[in-house]
C-alpha cells in the first residue's frame, strides 16, 4: 500500500475504534497505538499534548515512544507553535527549528497537527521520525482528516 492508502485505512480503524467512546486517556491512547501500528519504521514517537489554560502549557498524554517531555510553554518548541499559530506544522529537519525543544535527541524530523473543538484548540497530535524529511503534504493531509475525529474530546480538555 503508498502511503495515502495507509491514511485512508487507518482513518476508517480510528473511527470505527472509537465510535461512541467517550474516555479521553483510552481513546488517545488506542488513537497513538494504532499510528503507530500503521507506521512503524516512519513515526518513531506518537502521542498528545493536552492544552492546560490556567498554565499556557501543553500537557503530556498518552503516546507510544521513548520518554517524553512533560510541559510545553504556549509557542514554543514545534507543539507549542502549531498551538499558537493554529495550523499543522511539518518540520523536516527538527535541529533547524528555532527553539526546537529536543525531547529525545533521536528525533530527526517532526509533524504536529492542532486538534479542534470548535474554533479552540484542547490539544496537539505529535508525530517524530529518526530520519530527516520524513513528514509531506501526504502525511499533512492524512493526518488533518484524522484529527477531526477526536473532536468530541475536546470539551473534557477544555474548561469553560
Amino acid at each position: 500500500m503508498n502511503k495515502e492508502e495507509r491514511y485512508d485505512v487507518l482513518y476508517r480503524q480510528i473511527d470505527s475504534l472509537i465510535a461512541g467512546e467517550e474516555n479521553l486517556v483510552g481513546v488517545l491512547a488506542n488513537v497513538s497505538s494504532a499510528m503507530k501500528e500503521q507506521f512503524p519504521s516512519e513515526y518513531f514517537w506518537v502521542g498528545f499534548y493536552l492544552v492546560d489554560e490556567k498554565s499556557e502549557a501543553l500537557r503530556l498524554g498518552p503516546f507510544q515512544g521513548t520518554v517524553a517531555c512533560y510541559t510545553i510553554p504556549y509557542g514554543k518548541g514545534v507543539c507549542g507553535s502549531a498551538w499558537a499559530q493554529g495550523h499543522t506544522l511539518v518540520v523536516a529537519d527538527v535541529d533547524a527549528f528555532p527553539g526546537h525543544i529536543a525531547c529525545s535527541s533521536l528525533s530527526r524530523s517532526e509533524i504536529v497537527v492542532p486538534l479542534f473543538a470548535g474554533n479552540r484548540i484542547w490539544g496537539v497530535l505529535d508525530i517524530d521520525s529518526t530520519e530527516l524529511g520524513t513528514f509531506d503534504d501526504v502525511d499533512r493531509i492524512g493526518l488533518e482528516r484524522i484529527a477531526p475525529l477526536l473532536s468530541h474530546l475536546g470539551e473534557k480538555c477544555l474548561k469553560p
